[in-house]
This record gives structure tokens, sequence and C-alpha cells, in this order.
């Protein structure tokens, strides 16, 4: 390990023991206890909302939304918090990354998000990995992020199916039970297929035989699964597991379309960099679209049609878009509001662009039940911003995520702090 990465390890962990110390003294709200937050516009998210709810109280009682509406009254001992209009939103998606997966990026003992085995492997369990307790999930909660989706990664020694990953709120809780299975496609996974696109769907077509029928291989016949790898990926063909394909080229697009109709497979595009030149296909193939609105300029030959636009496009044609940034570093995760909000300003409607970082990724993962829209009889997942929810200067001014009220520090304003002192400090002197 370099002076450099030691250095700023020291720093991390630092910053962390303060954070700490300030959540040891930190008074909670707790699932068991009633908040009010009385006079605020509350944006429900639900699916029949298309305007927010102006001068409306939400009341939370054992963790869970127990009634909206005006007015309302609330028993002795409530906290009331008046939120003079601000937005009340459910609390924000994390994207796809490795919040609770990795705790600093230049550090890789840190990383338990690939393997790389050298074969592929559909039951590599990221979720297995999670840790509720990491520092990142702090920092994140902060930012008003309640909830992400674990996300394996495909890595050179590993294979072009990244494995599974899951759900998962940032309260401490365990990852929810469904699972999503991760295939990574495209010119950027040539060197996990033989060093062509073409040998991608070839590779997969043989995994999915090998798991539906496993007679047809042969004794001497290469395979590519273990028996746990076989059963894992049959289980997820015979019920409704989520196939999440990343992969921008239009051509590439068109063809995982086509491969999820004859293989009868439930799936989602992430990246999509010129899924807008086929939207209409999606659309009418009802396949959701990941994209990260901060995207325009070609990393690569499979998005020279980046636009800003994609998301803007996509919607209009009717397609189901979510947004997570293509960076999964845990320190951008909390970016995905400043790209919802670049979303709008290329086109996308307001609406639209908050229901793709709440509601929209809350369904398209199975865990709608718990979040992404403010309902009565759900669990309290809440944020109370001190300005339009999707501008980058806007913060949190209350986070309730698990049906508690979370601390807004963080080791990121520990260490602001620490260092504002000695600042203050040596400029006394």
């Amino acid at each position: 390990m370099n002076i450099l990465n030691r250095t700023l390890i020291s720093l991390f962990i630092a910053g962390s023991l303060q954070h700490g110390a300030l959540a040891d003294d930190a008074a909670a709200v707790m699932s068991g206890s009633t908040l009010l937050v009385r006079n605020a516009t509350v944006y429900t998210m639900t699916r029949d909302a298309t305007a927010p709810l102006k001068g409306t109280d939400v009341f939370v009682q054992d963790g869970r939304i127990a009634a909206i509406g005006q007015n309302l009254t609330a028993p002795t001992g409530t906290t009331v918090i008046d939120a003079k209009g601000r937005a009340l939103t459910p609390g924000v998606f994390g994207g796809l990354g490795h919040i609770g997966l990795e705790e600093i990026g230049i550090e890789q003992t840190t990383g338990d998000y690939a393997q790389r085995l050298g074969q592929m492997r559909p039951e590599f369990d990221v979720t297995l990995a999670y840790n509720p307790e990491s520092m990142t999930v702090g920092v994140n909660l902060a930012n008003g992020i309640t909830f992400t989706l674990l996300t394996p990664a495909s890595a050179s020694g590993g294979s072009l199916v990244a494995g599974l990953g899951a759900p998962t709120g940032l309260d401490g809780s365990a990852p929810l039970p469904a699972r999503i299975m991760f295939v990574d496609l495209g010119g950027d996974a040539n060197d996990l297929s033989g060093g062509s696109r073409a040998a991608q769907f070839m590779l997969l077509r043989q995994a999915i035989v090998e798991a539906r029928a496993p007679n047809l291989v042969m004794v001497h016949d290469e395979r590519l699964l273990s028996p746990s790898g076989r059963q894992v990926l049959l289980e997820f063909l015979k019920g409704d597991g989520v196939f999440v394909f990343d992969v921008d080229r239009a051509a590439d697009i068109r063809n995982t379309i086509k491969f999820a109709r004859e293989e009868k497979l439930n799936a989602v595009i992430r990246g999509g960099a010129e899924a807008w030149r086929v939207a209409d296909e999606l659309a009418a193939a009802r396949i959701p679209v990941i994209v990260d609105p901060l995207h325009n300029l070609p990393d690569s030959f499979d998005e020279v049609g980046s636009t800003l636009q994609n998301a803007a496009k996509l919607r209009a044609a009717g397609v189901t878009v979510a947004i997570s940034l293509g960076d999964t570093d845990v320190d951008d995760a909390g970016k995905t509001r400043q790209a919802a909000g670049n979303a709008v300003a290329h086109g996308m409607p307001w609406m639209d662009a908050l229901a793709s970082i709440t509601r929209t990724p809350a369904e398209i993962f199975g865990a709608a039940d718990r979040f992404g829209s403010i309902e009565r009889g759900r669990p309290a997942d809440l944020v109370l911003w001190s300005g339009d929810p999707l501008e980058v200067s806007s913060l949190p001014d209350l986070v309730v995520a698990g049906g508690k009220t979370q601390k807004l520090e963080s080791r990121h304003t520990a260490l602001r702090d620490r260092h504002y002192e000695r600042v203050k400090s040596g400029a006394a002197r």
C-alpha cells in the first residue's frame, strides 16, 4: 500500500470515528414513537399522483405512514416538525452501485463486488458481502439516499454474467429477498467472451441450455456452469427473476430485446447510451431502461450516439425510465438528484424525473412495498428538503428511513467540522 493510500485511509478512519461519536450522542425518533410533519408540499409519488399535495400533513406512527391530510391531530408526545411548505418526498434511490460493498475506491481490499474465478458463476451473490454498518451507508443516508441496488461487477478474470444483487434500505436492515441477475454485454465485455461480442449471446444460450436441459450436455462437453450455478439460473428462468443487461449500442440493445423475447426473460437495460434510437422497440417490449442523464460524451464506439436528451426521448416514447449514475463509485451515489435535474433540463417532465429516482426503480426491482412512495400503511421513507429536491443546492432537513428519523451527520460532516476547528484555532493563534 503506498503512502498516499495510507494517508487517505487514515483520514477516512479518523472521520469515521468522529462520526461514531456523533451517532452515539444523537437522539432519534424510534420506530415505536410518533412523528408529525406539518404543512409540507407532499410528493406522494403514487401512480395516480400528478401534482404535489400542498399544505399537507404526514403522520408517522410505529414506523409507518398512519395518515396523510390537512390539520391532522396527533397524540401528546408526538414530535412535530413544521415543514413551512417545503418539499417532502420519498427517500431517493442511490442507483446501481456498491454502497455497503466498498469503503473507499482507491483501496481494492475494501471492495467486495466482483469475482475473478475464471468461470461463469451466476450464483455469485454480492449481498453476502453487504455491510449495513459501512461508513458509506451513513454518508449517503445523510444525503437523502434511503435505498439502493447492491450490484456486482464484471471484472477481468471473471465472467460476462456478473452475478446476483438485490435492493436494500440504508436503515441497517438486511437486503430484500428479491435477487437481480446482472449481465455485461457489448464491447467492454469482449475480453470476457473470447474477444468478440458475437460470442456473448452464444455463451448465454449455452448457459440457459445447461440450466434448462442439463441432459443435453454430454459427459465430455465443456460446461460453463457449476451445479449450484445451474440451479440458481434455472430458478431465475422458471420464476420472475429480473435480468439487468449492461449494454449501450443500439444494435446490441436490439439483440438483447430479441434474446429476452425468445428466452422469455424479464429484462432491464442498464446504461443504454443509444437506447433512444430504439425507444419504440423498447416500449413495445415493455423493457425498462436505467440511464445516466449526466453522460453524453462517448467513452467508446458503443456510445457514439450518446445524448443528454436520452431520458426525455425514452419517456416520450413510453419507456419506463429510472436513473442511476454510470459510475458506481460509492461517493457518487448522491448525484442521482443532480442527474434527475439534468434530465429535466433536457426535456424530461419534472414529475417523471422525480419518479425515476423514487417510485420507478422501486417498482422495477420489486421493492415498491418498501420504498418509492408516500402512502398510508407503508413504511415511513421520507425526506424533507430545504428547496427543490432536484436542485444540487438543496439539502435534507429531515430523513426518515425504516420508520426512524436518521441523523444528518456523517463522516463527511465530521471531517469538515474537525478541520474547520483546526483552521479556526490556527487563525486564532
